[in-house]
């Protein structure tokens, strides 16, 4: 391989992905960055708290994330200045292990982290569990969830967070004398798939769900009142009061204007009739509060053009700084022999942690959006470079190394003219397997507003549609054939000639 070569490909590479986006006129308006959590309801009230920060001269910024650890981590960072949450959840899961009885104390407690609470909305989320319509046709008599007792071989199924929450189902089994060994997890809005199909019995609803009356699902009834009051809060960072002074009373304007009735109706809109939440959310402000909102929505094409900028930024950053320190660590490992297996293990340890955990991990040190997805996939691209990088050099046949060494050649001319062009297909090969992984563990970054072809398939299982499942996984699935398509033309570049014939005659 010659060296100046892999450099200005490298080069080239990093202007493209580190370029920074075309600069844009300075706005004074104070900026109010929203968050919501993955999942219809909390995306269209993250709408209607932008209306309302835009109706006070703010500049909104909406971003939806994962569940509650990953909001409210980034409302305790900064990385967002709102959001909608539910008492339940504060006072079980966020504020679990104080002692909090009155909402007094949940203020008290949220205010010493330097979070404010609004007053309810106006309608109480509570969790409840729900059974098919089918399932209630067969037994009439299960009504409540002691009812449950009865039947020890159904079949439950619970949204992920559901499945660890303190309010979740480890203390529901337990309050009620119910099998745990019965549960799996599985995420919230494909349990609406699997009750419907039959693969699950039983499932946790929010109680405004859209899917109730859809499907037709039989709630049970608590009836040892095990869940507790969720009435919807906006929470709100103590600073923003002092930023965007405007702001705050505009959103406080929410409070008591939506019921339960309401918010099932615009769920529905959302989900079930495939409004965009964009607009659902202005016709709600326009007929609540007066306030017309200018929305623009992006075309498919739009759409695709800016997913897929997206995704290579992130792929192209973290796999090209990955080959800048790969390389060297490579070499260093087949050169120095009692450094090799501590490099080896310490990059094939990264590679054992779940991608989508070590997304999380990151957000404390490195917030929400680009940064934290970038870095995990330059870890998890590390070991294919790494390990390849001392393959081939590691492999290369000792008369071969003999005779550099009968030349003369210092140690470095003889790593650049010989060593490297030997081993240079093992290391490309490295590096597409980086990038052909990394294409699609990207898409994990819609987890975390990190942007790319997770975005549209986040939300399509959000939304139950199919159609923005395929917007995100074709082009993904197309990206890392392209990719594949480009090491391959590479190769007839970076590699020396001579190697690549006698490769191929080999082959």
């Amino acid at each position: 391989m010659s060296t100046h070569r892999l450099l200005s490909l490298l080069t080239v590479v990093a202007a493209f992905v580190l370029a920074p986006h075309a600069a844009s006129a300075q706005d004074e308006r104070p900026t109010v960055r929203i968050g919501s959590k993955a999942f219809t309801e909390s995306v269209v009230l993250g709408e209607i708290l932008s209306r309302l920060a835009e109706d006070a001269g703010a500049g909104a910024i909406h971003r939806t994330l994962g569940g509650t650890p990953v909001v409210w981590h980034a409302l305790l960072a900064g990385e967002i200045d709102c959001y909608v949450d539910y008492t339940g959840t504060i006072k079980e899961e966020i504020l679990k292990g104080e002692s909090i009885t009155t909402i007094e104390q949940m203020r008290a407690e949220l205010a010493e982290r330097g979070i404010r609470m609004s007053q309810p909305i106006g309608f109480n989320n509570t969790y409840a569990l729900g059974i098919s319509r089918k399932l209630a046709e067969q037994h009439p008599d299960l009504k409540t969830v002691s009812d449950l007792r009865r039947y020890p071989d159904l079949r439950y199924g619970f949204g992920n967070e559901f499945m660890d929450r303190s309010d979740g189902w480890p203390a529901l089994s337990a309050a009620y004398g119910l099998p745990r060994a019965n549960a799996s997890g599985l995420d919230h809005d494909l349990a609406y798939r699997g009750l419907e199909a039959g693969s699950i019995d039983v499932m946790d609803v929010y109680t405004t769900d859209a899917e109730i009356e859809y499907y037709g699902i039989r709630l049970l009834k608590d009836d040892q009142r095990f869940f507790p009051e969720y009435d919807a809060v906006i929470l709100y960072r103590e600073d923003l009061e002092e930023r965007a002074p405007e702001v705050v009373p505009s959103l406080l304007r929410l409070a008591g204007t939506i019921d339960e009735a309401q918010m099932s109706q615009m769920n529905a809109r959302a989900k079930l009739d495939q409004v965009p939440e964009p607009i659902v959310a202005a016709d709600f402000v326009l007929e609540q509060f007066g306030i017309e909102s200018n929305i623009e929505l992006e075309t498919r094409t739009q759409r695709l053009l800016r997913y897929t900028l997206e995704h290579l930024r992130l792929v192209g950053i973290s796999v090209t700084a990955a080959i800048l320190l790969a390389v060297p660590l490579g070499i260093v490992a087949a050169k120095v022999s009692w450094l090799g297996q501590f490099v080896l293990s310490a990059v094939g340890i990264l590679q054992t942690i779940p991608s989508l955990a070590l997304f999380v991990i990151l957000i404390p040190l490195l917030g929400v959006g680009p940064l934290p997805a970038i870095a995990a996939l330059f870890l998890y691209s590390l070991l294919p470079i790494v390990r390849n990088t001392y393959t081939g050099l590691h492999d290369i046949s000792p008369p071969l190394l003999e005779s550099a060494e009968a030349l003369g050649l210092p140690s470095g001319a003889k790593l650049r003219l010989i060593e490297l062009p030997l081993a240079s297909r093992a290391i490309l090969a490295g590096v597409k397997t980086a990038a052909v992984i990394n294409i699609g563990t990207a898409t994990l970054g819609g987890l975390i507003n990190a942007g790319g072809y997770g975005e549209p398939i986040f939300s399509g299982i959000r939304l139950d549609r199919n159609d923005l499942l395929l917007e995100g996984a074709v082009p993904a699935a197309l990206m890392a054939l392209a990719a594949q398509g480009v090491f391959e033309l590479s190769e007839r570049w970076l590699v020396p000639k001579g190697l690549r014939t006698s490769a191929g005659q080999a082959e």
